[in-house]
């Protein structure tokens, strides 16, 4: 019996966001590859990340390795989109603004509880 060694797509899908996800699952590409730079086994990824199956992880590690440039482009350009919405959403809702007025209700309720 011979072995029949047959090519497998890498177990990547695009989102309608544009976010790659390993597996079918709604872990994303970005963190599976931060994990393993970090120094992560795929064992270590799987038991921290239990939607994934081994040899998806194995296969995205794969597919990182073989199309490095291509992945740190991809993912350079999704730091620079996360970079650009938390600008806009700061811009829109100022945390600083938020934490005082979080802070003034809690002194406001804090007087009316001592009364």
């Amino acid at each position: 019996m011979a072995l029949s060694i047959l090519a497998e797509s890498a177990p990547l899908t695009t989102n309608p966001h544009g976010v790659v996800c390993v597996g079918g699952t709604r872990v994303t590409l970005d963190t599976v590859v931060a994990v393993f730079k970090q120094g992560s086994t795929a064992e270590e990824i799987v038991y921290r990340y239990p939607s994934l199956r081994l040899g998806d992880v194995y296969a995205s590690i794969a597919f990182y390795l073989n199309h490095q440039e291509d992945v740190e482009e991809y993912l350079q350009q999704r730091q620079q989109q996360a970079q650009e919405i938390r600008q806009i959403n700061e811009a829109r809702f100022d945390p600083q603004g938020l934490r005082d007025r979080l802070l003034a209700r809690r002194i406001e309720r804090q007087a009316w509880s001592s009364c």
